[in-house]
């Protein structure tokens, strides 16, 4: 064994080698090189925006979101998410379910969810790096807890992109009859999966205009349905408490017609997956309790206008009611022009919110695939050429394709059982977080914030879940038992820590929007 050459020697200029052995070869150089700390391989390979820039002039693996959303950005990308015009898509399925009172069952359903919101807010001052009720679920209650009550909310991610191939292929069918519906599906879902696959990037700006189109749009029509009141058309009246009470409807209907329209409320709670963009955190429960006002409003002033104009729900074909009703109020009110304009209105919203959803499911699935809670080979791919999750995209396209056989009504009965699951578990966490963990129970403020205003919003939720659709109750069921399975499968019988899977963990650097010099991706 040939001998160790001796320690190297410090001097006044730093650390040199020490001499060189006679007759060693003359290429032994006369420094010590260092050589550069290296990262271990990353789980998904090269293809991450963090290893793409690690050849940049200037390293920025550190980089965080820019706080540069105000309070009313936050608020029009939640209603964007929200989508206003879907009080007409759904308006004859709730007409025909609360005997004409589509008004009052929107109005159940923003008293529920006021409770809730504001307990969002709380949560997302306490947690607001994270934006979900799962994350709340885990951090408050239990890791277990929040596992299963994300499982549960991947039906409500899953299945929104399909509620929107769904209405589309509505709109088309009632402009072009001639043509089958399915091929409006496979048309537009394998646009949208394209344009996902190729590119997650968006832009609050783009939200802003198609929503500003939509409300504009919304706006016109309510004027004209109040000039068609006046004249004597519908209920021949622009005041009237018709809409809200009458002498056959029963308060059974009515929540079981709030059950149905807490579909259209989903997206205001997104807004929080926004706190670290915001320009400060302390706006986020206002923007959040904002979103659902706002949209609460909306929904109310355009179903009031629409029932007046059209008393009974009889006028509107089973097939409409079935799928959507908006193509059939807009040639009903306006002829074939205002049918155009207010379904691109219908259009643009239901196609913003497509994207957005399509692109937060992929996501999420990537950080599931990413954290072992799915096979990380297909769901925690990232496209090395595009840098996008690409198979987790193509499984929500195919997802979307189901729309094609299924009706509104059906989809939006299973989208509501996951969203009950997540209200219901922020209220919990709420209670949880601060009158458990933190103690807050000594005083009657702290009673009644921490626990009296959650608790009311547990039971208002309550009253919503006991009008659940009974298949939707049972499939959801199903579909969370076997989350319990998975769980007990995956943590090897709760030996092994649970995974997390918050859609917001930094895992390319995309949030739904990203506006360009806010965030560098």
């Amino acid at each position: 064994m040939p001998a160790s050459s001796p320690p190297p020697r410090r001097e006044p200029g730093g650390l040199h080698p020490a001499p060189t052995p006679s007759g060693a070869p003359d290429a032994v150089p006369d420094t010590i090189p260092i050589a550069p700390r290296t990262r271990d391989p990353h789980p998904l390979g090269g293809a991450t925006n963090e290893n793409i820039r690690a050849t940049a002039p200037t390293a920025n693996a550190g980089a965080t979101l820019a706080r540069t959303l105000g309070l009313w950005s936050i608020v029009g990308l939640g209603l964007g998410y929200m989508t206003p015009t879907v009080v007409f898509d759904t308006f004859g399925l709730v007409a025909d379910k609360t005997n004409n009172v589509v008004p009052a069952a929107y109005a159940v359903a923003l008293i529920v969810l006021i409770f809730t919101a504001i307990s969002y807010g709380k949560m997302v001052r306490a947690i607001p790096s994270a934006g979900s009720a799962y994350t709340y679920a885990r951090e408050s209650i239990h890791p277990g807890v929040g596992f299963v009550v994300g499982w549960t909310a991947l039906i409500d991610y899953m299945l929104l992109p399909m509620v929107n191939a769904l209405i589309l292929r509505s709109y088309m069918e009632a402009l072009f009859p001639d043509v089958p519906g399915w091929i409006w599906v496979v048309v537009f879902t394998a646009g949208v999966t394209g344009v996902i696959y190729l590119t997650m990037r968006g832009t609050s700006n783009v939200n802003m205009i198609l929503l500003v189109f939509s409300i504009l749009v919304m706006t016109v029509f309510v004027v004209m349905v109040v000039v068609q009141l006046v004249g004597g058309a519908g209920a021949g009246t622009p005041v009237s408490i018709a809409p809200f009470a009458h002498s056959d409807v029963q308060f059974g209907a009515v929540l079981a017609g709030a059950t149905v329209v807490c579909f259209s409320f989903i997206g205001f709670d997104a807004v929080s997956m926004y706190s670290e963009e915001a320009k400060t955190p302390k706006v986020m429960p206002r923007a959040i309790l904002l979103t659902l006002i706002v949209g609460g409003v909306i929904f109310l002033i355009a179903s009031y206008v629409t029932q007046l104009r059209f008393p009974d729900a009889t006028v509107f074909p089973q097939e409409a009611i079935e799928d959507s009703t908006l193509p059939e109020i807009g040639v009903q009110v306006g002829g074939p022009v205002l049918q155009a304009v207010l379904t691109a209105a219908g259009f643009a919203a239901t196609l913003a919110s497509w994207l957005a959803s399509h692109a937060s499911v992929s996501r999420m699935l990537m950080v599931m695939g990413r954290n072992n809670v799915l096979p990380r080979r297909i769901f925690g791919f990232v496209n090395p050429t595009t840098h996008t999750p690409t198979r987790s995209i193509v499984i929500v396209g195919a997802v979307s394709l189901l729309a094609i056989a299924f009706t509104l009504e059906q989809i939006a009965a299973y989208i509501n059982y996951g969203a009950l699951v997540a209200f219901t578990f922020v209220n919990v966490s709420v209670i949880a977080w601060f009158a458990i963990r933190k103690g807050l129970r000594k005083t009657p403020g702290d009673i009644f914030r921490y626990v009296v205003m959650p608790g009311i919003g547990m039971v208002l939720t309550g009253l919503l879940w006991v009008n659940l659709d009974m298949h939707a109750l049972v499939g959801g069921l199903i579909w969370t038992g076997i989350g319990v399975v998975y769980l007990v499968v995956l943590t090897r019988g709760f030996r092994r820590p649970i995974a997390s899977f918050d859609e917001n963990q930094p895992v390319t650097g995309v949030t739904k929007t990203v506006p360009g010099p806010r965030s560098e991706v």
